[in-house]
């Protein structure tokens, strides 16, 4: 079965960033329990279709082809590698993940992973 990288993305300028930076610690925090708890059985749920668990994405570096390294600012946030019949079919397993249901993320962009397995 083919494999997909599902990359979750968060504008920590937009309005699902700003209303979970409004709330105060202790509600992040309630939140946040909530949501890996959340996480961890929609994991549970798909554990047959995923091949690497991934995890959040910390600070970018960018390199250019100059050589020249800077600091970087993208919208990836969080990544898995899962298996599905179709690239529609990869992409509806995150409908409705708690990622973007109780987290701020604010989409998931699925891609096929091209190549050989191994």
């Amino acid at each position: 079965m083919p494999r997909y990288l599902a990359v979750f993305t968060m504008d920590k300028a937009g309005p699902k960033f700003r209303a979970w930076k409004a709330m105060s610690e202790a509600e992040q925090a309630e939140r946040a329990e909530a949501g890996v708890a959340a996480v961890k059985a929609w994991e549970a749920a798909h554990a047959d279709v995923i091949l690497y668990a991934g995890g959040p994405l910390g600070p970018t570096k960018r390199i250019d082809d100059a050589g020249a390294v800077t600091d970087g600012v993208n919208l990836l946030t969080v990544f898995m590698v899962v298996r599905a019949a179709s690239l529609d079919e990869a992409a509806r397993l995150f409908g409705g993940h708690p990622h973007m249901t109780i987290f701020p993320c604010d989409a998931v962009e699925v891609m096929p992973v091209l190549g050989d397995p191994d």
